[in-house]
């Protein structure tokens, strides 16, 4: 499913002819790619101060997908940028069970982070076209340049010129390849990215309130073989639910025939209400199926005068929850770290774009990383492993030893060092 942003809320972002790109030397920013993770550094750069153009090769924007779960540090981000956070996503206490309902661990709120920003909890459920229409209605007007397909950059010691497949070009001091999993940037700065499937697909949906739910509950539940889950989210300001089953595939599996009644039957057996989530969604419009890619973790993402954010260096798998969030965040450090430089200095440049690297790239991998890891232990563990792992996470705290350590331990330093977004 794609959702699209209204026509004239987008228009009034697009530029279509790049001859009237019009910017000052020394500030210009090039970004290639308009989704989360460009324009959020559309978003921090422009509040830095420079000249911002997002080079979009399809007519308009329009984000991927369903729901969404975004974290407290995202969130403050956004508030950082302008975003109105009333009503503007779900406030969830997150709970990991077994398929039968019984309770494994906790997702803990730190109070230091809590206070910190002065947002409860850690995860937000949200519509992401909601989510990212608000990012996008605070673009200045022509921000977005339309129909700008990549092809190729040559870069001097000054400068960059960006070609796109059209026959146009601009030039820039800066180039940030936010293009995606398959990012053209980031091929040509750092060669072909080894994409490689881990063996899972992900059915994303959403649906209206479902009765009998605890208010703002939200589970992630596991048996031998899928996961299965549910959040309350937001939907153009109305309660929801996202919900999503994620299961082992080959790669190049072909999808059923008939989704509704294939999820239907993974779900039989399950404890309330999870069976019950088909029902209620409509499957030609509240479902997005797709499998996970990830390619090798990278210890740089920057080359000369580019830079790269987001699934154009790091795409992520389902387990970490985390996608459009930390492309969100790439895009808010990235514009920390140039604050203040003048573009047209190489070496300025190049220690902005290596203490950003140094915030992030760790960081980045060690999440992605840790996600892809449970999703072999989870779905891919021979079946006599998979009854010891889940006899030991049922009877045992050592989910929740995972969970407060590997996944959120550095995610809250990470919180507590942003202090120019604390309240």
């Amino acid at each position: 499913m794609i959702q699209s942003m209204t026509k004239i809320g987008i228009r009034r972002l697009i530029m279509t002819d790049i001859k009237n790109v019009s910017w000052e030397k020394g500030k210009r920013v090039a970004i290639i790619g308009a989704g989360p993770g460009g324009v959020s550094a559309a978003l921090g750069l422009l509040r830095q101060g420079y000249d911002v153009r997002i080079f979009e090769k399809s007519a308009e924007p329009k984000p991927l997908g369903g729901a969404v779960l975004l974290s407290v540090p995202v969130l403050a981000v956004l508030r950082y940028y302008g975003v109105d956070l009333n009503n503007f996503g779900s406030f969830t206490v997150t709970e990991f069970r077994n398929h039968k309902g019984k309770l494994r661990a906790k997702l803990p709120f730190n109070k230091k982070v809590e206070e910190s920003f002065g947002i409860k909890g850690w995860h937000y459920g949200m519509l992401r076209a909601n989510a990212f229409e608000k990012m996008m209605n605070l673009l200045p007007e022509g921000t977005i340049v339309g129909n700008s397909d990549f092809d190729r950059y040559e870069e001097s010691s000054d400068q960059v010129t960006v070609y796109f497949k059209n026959g146009e070009f601009v030039e820039a001091d800066i180039v940030v390849g936010a293009d995606g999993i398959r990012s053209g940037v980031s091929s040509q700065a750092f060669g072909e990215p080894d994409l490689f499937h881990v063996g899972l697909r992900v059915w994303l949906a959403w649906c209206n309130p479902i009765d009998g739910i605890p208010k703002q509950q939200g589970v992630i539940s596991h048996s031998h073989k899928y996961q299965a889950s549910f959040f309350p989210m937001m939907h153009n300001g109305k309660p929801g639910y996202e919900w999503w089953i994620v299961e082992p595939v080959k790669e190049n599996e072909p999808h059923p025939k008939d989704p509704k009644a294939y999820i239907t039957d993974i779900l039989k057996g399950w404890f309330d209400p999870l069976p019950r989530f088909p029902e209620a969604t409509d499957f030609d419009k509240q479902v997005f199926a797709w499998d996970i890619y990830n390619r090798p973790s990278m210890k740089k993402w920057s080359k000369g005068r580019v830079v790269c954010l987001g699934d154009a260096v790091h795409p992520v798998s389902p387990y970490a929850a985390y996608g459009m969030g930390m492309a969100i965040e790439d895009g808010y450090f990235l514009a920390t770290f140039l604050g203040g430089v003048n573009l047209s200095d190489a070496a300025a440049v190049q220690e902005g774009f290596v203490g950003f690297e140094g915030e992030r790239v760790d960081y980045v991998n060690h999440h992605v990383e840790f996600a892809r890891e449970l999703g072999k232990r989870f779905h891919h563990a021979p079946y006599p492993v998979a009854k010891v792992r889940d006899f030991v996470f049922d009877h045992t705290a050592v989910l929740q030893k995972l969970i407060a350590k590997d996944y959120l331990g550095d995610a809250e330093k990470m919180s507590l060092s942003m202090t120019e977004l604390h309240v």
